[in-house]
């Protein structure tokens, strides 16, 4: 578990599921990540692919919970999505976030995101990360660029053009 100002990250757990099946089946935060709204199974499925990462891989997602309500607000982390997008991207670990509507514009990404790649640079120590956003997505351009994440080019994925990024490791600060 990290713990930041305002959050608790965590892997998943079974009660999680009802927040993340809303989240998934709301057509505001699905809009840029690439598919339409989630069925009920398809929810599940997908809800079930997090225990799955952290299983097999070590790592994976993280449920974002706001430490003030105690509520499930969204999904930050990195996964090995196999999305098969080449060499300079496929083998590193993506970056992945997504909030729900009540989890958005308060900063949360970014406090999570920033705890996330701490904590994968910690326990892994990848060269760089990777990440891919839709062009119309400028709330997570915007987050990309605040985590340092470079834009790399282009890319057709599923039914749309995706740009790509990565982000070098960030070396600890001395102290």
């Amino acid at each position: 578990m990290i713990e930041t100002e305002r959050l608790l990250l965590r892997p998943h757990i079974a009660s999680d599921f009802s927040g993340y099946k809303a989240m998934s089946q709301d057509p505001q935060v699905m809009q840029f990540i690439g598919r339409k709204p989630s069925t009920d199974d398809e929810a599940w499925l997908r809800f079930l692919a997090n225990f799955g990462r952290w299983d097999l891989l070590g790592y994976g997602l993280f449920a974002i919970i706001e430490k003030e309500t105690n509520q499930y607000i969204g999904d930050a982390g990195f996964s090995d999505f196999r999305r098969g997008l080449g060499p300079s991207f496929d083998p590193y670990h993506e970056a992945a976030w997504i909030l729900a509507t009540a989890g958005q514009h308060k900063g949360y990404a970014l406090e999570a995101m920033t705890a996330a790649h701490h904590w994968i640079e910690a326990e892994f120590g990848p060269e760089k990360t990777v990440c891919i956003i839709s062009p119309e997505n400028k709330p997570s351009l915007r987050l990309a660029s605040k985590l340092c994440y470079v834009e790399t080019g282009m890319d057709h994925y599923k039914d749309g053009e995706v740009i790509k990024f990565e982000r070098a490791a960030q070396k600890p600060s001395p102290l």
